[in-house]
């Protein structure tokens, strides 16, 4: 009996699979100990597929870092505006920013972890969290009281507000990488408890003054 032919996977499959594979290996080995030839591997194809598909190692990194931080500024869009009460719609974003994050497990150590060395890597890397800053400024600048936190609603002080909130989600996420037995909803209610109470103590008038020297 002749057996049909196995049908070859779609390229739009194969891509994905090597974008999986490369993510694990640059999560679990960082940037310099992932190969093409073991991504390839992992990814059940040859090496000439993935080139096939991405030009180079550091342009299949680059593109992974672009990918997950242009996911993760449609969160924010998608979620934090909108005319419910602000602690609804911060929490909100925080759980979805989390969701995105246990369902891709090695994007928090290769976005916010990995330190090549690699001056054209990190170069850009900086590039693109250069765009998620300049992306997230007018959504932080339209909430009421950031202006509060940092003394004015001008760029510097809505980076440094930013730079509060990026600081807080990123060092819980890459804590969460290593104890994913706790439950999403603790990592939100502590980036809750760290952020919101201290927001909505701003926006309600207080801030914080050194003592007359």
């Amino acid at each position: 009996m002749t057996r049909p032919p196995k049908k070859r996977m779609a390229a739009e499959a194969r891509r994905e699979l090597i974008e999986q594979a490369a993510g694990e290996l640059f999560a679990e080995r960082g940037y310099h100990g992932a190969s093409i030839d073991e991504i390839a591997r992992r990814s059940g194809v040859s090496p000439p597929v993935v080139y096939d598909h991405f030009d180079s190692k550091l342009a299949l990194h680059r593109h992974l870092i672009n990918r997950h931080y242009a996911e993760l500024r449609q969160v924010w869009r998608d979620n934090l505006p909108g005319h419910e009460p602000q602690q609804e719609r911060i929490a909100r974003s925080f759980d979805a920013w989390f969701a995105y994050i246990e369902s891709h497990p090695f994007a928090a150590r290769m976005l916010f972890r990995d330190t090549t060395g690699d001056p054209e890597v990190e170069a850009g890397r900086r590039e693109v969290a250069a765009q998620s800053r300049e992306a997230i400024r007018p959504l932080m600048g339209e909430e009421p009281g950031t202006e509060n936190l940092a003394g004015g609603p001008d760029v510097e002080s809505l980076d440094m507000a930013w730079e509060v909130v990026r600081a807080v989600l990123q060092g819980l996420a890459l804590w969460w990488s290593e104890h994913p037995q706790v439950p999403r909803e603790r990592i939100v209610a502590t980036a809750m408890n760290s952020i919101w109470l201290g927001y909505e103590r701003v926006l309600g008038g207080e801030q914080w003054r050194p003592a007359p020297g």
